[in-house]
């Protein structure tokens, strides 16, 4: 007696859950760190953050909405300047400002979303980056918070240094555990597959009732809320804010260079590229234009001979996948779906005789 064919959704990998637990692991000890570590191992840790949580909204905006902004400095600079304006201003303790001015960029990014979805292509790109030339003359033209020059965050001068750097700290291990997991379950959920339908074809996605106009718009949202979170959370760790160093093109480049760099389109691209750029940043940064130049010369070899990142190459060569996103359609008998549920090589996929894509 044979038994009936059946069939499973494989969604996680061998791979993947061990990555679970092992970073389970890892955020424990992070945060035991003020306990045990030196201070300036959390100062690094809070500019790194920043830079891979900004990093991440760019790779969901144009990796997986293929929306290639290169002007998201804008909300990163206005989470920032909302923060000190509530903290200074209001007296909202900084680190409760930190998420409402992360909330005051998405918002903001609804009317400033009227200009940018008028453009398409480069034309989008550079008029994010117009957008974002505003924004920073805005700002450098209101004296109350210091104009051109910039002023302090003299909202946390009543806090001790050690427990300011504590919290800080605290608060972006949270916002990365909490950026990840969250692009993580959004790319699993329909809405995630209705993204990339947009970013790989629009007509086509409209075409199966995909209603593209709203999801662009909440992906922009989404990633304008990233964007503001990081800069509140930067600008807390830094104590002063300033237009030049807010709006500055040189996050959304950083950003840029990191999701390329670690695999556009893939989540676990932005954190390798980020640890990538703290290493380049920790010892080369002393060089000083000869360490942008190598920061040019790396994405050019990365682009010419890793076409999908570095990541990406290994996820091809070895399989790996920390994030998995993607569903696995297997069919068979009870026993080959036994056998074949744990893997996720790229090849078991194309040659295992029960097994294909959905």
């Amino acid at each position: 007696m044979t038994s009936s064919p059946t069939f499973d959704v494989v969604r996680s990998t061998a791979t993947s859950r061990s990555a679970l637990w092992m970073a389970i692991a890892l955020v424990v000890l992070a945060a035991s760190l003020p306990f045990w570590g030196e201070s300036s191992w959390m100062r690094e840790f809070v500019e790194i953050a920043c830079y891979f949580i900004f990093a991440m909204m760019w790779n969901l905006l144009a990796g997986y909405g293929g929306m290639v902004s290169i002007g998201q400095q804008a909300f990163f600079g206005f989470g920032g300047y909302v923060m000190l304006m509530l903290g200074n201003f209001a007296g909202v303790n900084p680190f409760i400002a930190i998420p409402l001015g992360a909330l005051a960029a998405g918002a903001i990014a609804v009317p400033v979303s009227f200009v940018a979805f008028r453009l398409s292509g480069g034309y989008f790109a550079i008029g994010t980056w117009v957008i974002a030339e505003v924004f920073r003359l805005s700002f450098a033209n209101v004296s109350a918070v210091g104009g051109g020059s910039g002023t302090t965050l003299t909202a946390l001068r009543g806090i001790e240094k050690a427990t300011r750097e504590s919290v800080t700290y605290w608060m972006a291990l949270a916002c990365v555990v909490a950026a990840i997991a969250l692009v993580y379950l959004f790319l699993r959920s329909k809405r995630g597959l209705a993204l990339l339908a947009i970013r790989d074809n629009e007509v086509a996605a409209e075409s199966q009732g995909i209603p593209v106009a709203r999801m662009k718009l909440a992906v922009y949202v989404v990633a304008a809320f990233g964007a503001g979170l990081a800069g509140a959370l930067y600008f807390v760790g830094n104590l002063r804010i300033s237009p030049d160093a807010a709006f500055s093109v040189n996050w959304t480049a950083f950003a840029i260079f990191m999701v390329v760099i670690g695999g556009i389109g893939r989540i676990e691209g932005p954190l390798v590229g980020a640890l990538i750029f703290w290493a380049l940043n920790k010892f080369l940064s002393d060089y000083g234009t000869w360490y942008l130049l190598g920061l040019g010369l790396l994405a050019i070899v990365v682009t010419i001979f890793f076409k999908q990142g570095l990541w990406g190459f290994a996820q091809q060569r070895w399989g790996w996948s920390l994030f998995p996103t993607q569903r696995r359609l297997v069919t068979g008998s009870p026993a080959s779906l036994k056998r074949s549920a744990p893997s996720a090589h790229p090849s078991d996929l194309e040659f295992h005789p029960h097994a294909k894509h959905q």
